[in-house]
C-alpha cells in the first residue's frame, strides 16, 4: 500500500516542495491556516485536512516547513499524539538542533521516526527538484524517507544523527551571510580604487573571487533590498551563535556578515 504523505508549510519554499510531491503521484494531504492557498494542491488531487490532527492522523510521513522553533513546536505538538506508529516527521525548517533533539524523544515515546531535514536551493531548487537535503537521524527513518526527499531533492546526504542536517543548515546560512558580506566589501572597495561597478560585477563571476553569495549581493540595487530574505539569514546566524557560543570561527563568520546584516535589516 502506498503511503499517505502530509506536508505543513506551503511558503515560498515549502509550497513548490509540497507541488512536486503530488506532481510526483504520491497521497498528499495539505494544511494550512488560511485554507484558500490550498486550492492550488486540491485541484491537482490533493486532500486538504481542516486541523492538524487530522493531517496527522491520516498520514505516514509528514513534512513540515515553517519558519522558527515555535513554528514547529506549535504543529508537532498536535501531530505527535495522533499520528499512528511507525509513522514519521520530517523537518525542513531550520531550528536548534536540541529542539530537534527533545522531538525525537517525543517521537520515541510514542513509536514515530523523526528526521531533521532541512533544505538549500530556494523556491527555484524546489521547483526543478534541486534542493539540497541535509539530512539528521537514524538510517531507517533516512531509507524511509528518501521516496519523498527524492522528489524535489537532488543531493540528500544522512549528515549524523537527528540534529545533524540543522547543524549544518546553520552552517551554510551563516557562511552565505559571510559571503554577502565579503561581496559588498570588495564592491565598495573596488569602486573607491575607480573601478566600474558593472564591469567589476562582470569580472567576478569569471575569476577566482567568485561565490554564489557574491552573485547574490551583485544583484541587489542595495542591502536594503535583500529586506525579504535577510531575517531568515539573520536568524540562522543566531542560531549559529547560540549552538556554539563565543567559538571563533563562529565569531568570525559572524563578524563578517554583521554589517551586511545590519544593512538588509534596518529594523
Amino acid at each position: 500500500m502506498s503511503e499517505t504523505i502530509g506536508f505543513i508549510g506551503v511558503g515560498s519554499q515549502g509550497g513548490p516542495m509540497a507541488h512536486r510531491i503530488v506532481d510526483a503521484g504520491m497521497n498528499l494531504v495539505v494544511w494550512a491556516r488560511r485554507p484558500e492557498v490550498l486550492e492550488a494542491y486540491t485541484a491537482k488531487g490533493a486532500k486538504a485536512a481542516a486541523t492538524v490532527a487530522e493531517l496527522g492522523a491520516a498520514c505516514n510521513h509528514v513534512g513540515i516547513c515553517v519558519v522558527n522553533d515555535a513554528d514547529v513546536l506549535s504543529i508537532t505538538d498536535q501531530l505527535i499524539p495522533v499520528m499512528k506508529p511507525g509513522s514519521r516527521i520530517a523537518i525542513h525548517s531550520t531550528i536548534l538542533p536540541e529542539t530537534v533533539a527533545k522531538l525525537e524523544a517525543q517521537c520515541d515515546a510514542r513509536d514515530l521516526q523523526l528526521i531533521d531535514a532541512p533544505v538549500s536551493g530556494g523556491s527555484p531548487g524546489a521547483e526543478a527538484g534541486t534542493l539540497t537535503v541535509m539530512c539528521g537521524g537514524r538510517q531507517e527513518a533516512y531509507e524511509a524517507a528518501l521516496p519523498v526527499f527524492k522528489t524535489f531533492g537532488r543531493l540528500i546526504p544522512l549528515l549524523g544523527p537527528a540534529g545533524a542536517g540543522q547543524r549544518a543548515k546553520i552552517v551554510n546560512n551563516a557562511m552565505l551571510s559571510a559571503h554577502m558580506g565579503v561581496a559588498q566589501a570588495a564592491i565598495e572597495a573596488a569602486q573607491a580604487l575607480g573601478i566600474d561597478r558593472a564591469a567589476f560585477v562582470e569580472l567576478i563571476p569569471a575569476s577566482s573571487g567568485n561565490s554564489f553569495g557574491f552573485g547574490v549581493f551583485a544583484r541587489l540595487p542595495s542591502p536594503a533590498a535583500f529586506a525579504t530574505g535577510a531575517p531568515m539569514l539573520l536568524k540562522d546566524m543566531n542560531l549559529l551563535k547560540a549552538v556554539l557560543p563565543g567559538h571563533e570561527g563562529a565569531d568570525e563568520i559572524a563578524a563578517i556578515s554583521a554589517r551586511f546584516l545590519a544593512a538588509a535589516n534596518p529594523e
